[in-house]
């Protein structure tokens, strides 16, 4: 809700955007563990936080990650 908020967007223009209904959104909002990840990820697209959302998810954006993708993945699924 912050970043829609703070991007002066209505609920119904982001589920509009986002291809959901504005109970869909709510869920979403409110953090209901029921509702599915493409609804998740339609409304972080929607408020262009998408990319943000997957470097944040990405192992080899740590060095923690990084460090433990070479010791424990094939050489070949390393990049």
């Amino acid at each position: 809700m912050a970043w829609r908020k703070l991007q002066g967007l209505t609920a119904l223009q982001v589920a509009e955007r986002a291809g959901i209904s504005r109970t869909t959104l709510r869920r979403v909002e409110t953090g209901d563990t029921g509702v599915g990840v493409q609804a998740f990820l339609s409304v972080a697209r929607a408020l262009g936080v998408l990319d943000a959302i997957v470097t944040a998810t990405d192992p080899y954006e740590t060095d923690l990650g990084r460090a433990r993708a070479d010791e424990a993945l094939p050489k070949r699924v390393r990049q």
